[in-house]
């Protein structure tokens, strides 16, 4: 594939947190230490969420592609993540 033409950056985020009973399994998680269950699988559908609003808002500029996607995770409040996708849209051929 060949990138013809840039149409900038685009971005897709989300905002999840974890409901009273995701929070309470995770406290106990952290009791015992070791890998969140609770939190990484949230983590895992923000990421998902935002990439599709990324394509989303790719396409709805005309491009068929995205190059350069990169993710940041930020955290507001107590128990909110925010996770952005950003890249360039791209038309390819």
């Amino acid at each position: 594939m060949r990138i013809v033409k840039s149409l900038g950056i685009v971005f897709g985020q989300t905002v999840r947190t974890r409901g009273a009973l995701g929070r309470f399994v995770a406290g106990i998680e952290a009791l015992v230490g070791g890998k969140s269950e609770a939190y990484l699988s949230e983590i895992e559908k923000a990421r998902s969420e935002a990439l599709e609003n990324l394509t989303r808002k790719a396409a709805s500029i005309g491009a068929n592609g995205v190059v350069g996607i990169d993710f940041e995770t930020s955290e507001i409040l107590e128990g909110f993540i925010v996770i952005t996708a950003i890249g360039t849209a791209v038309r390819v051929e």
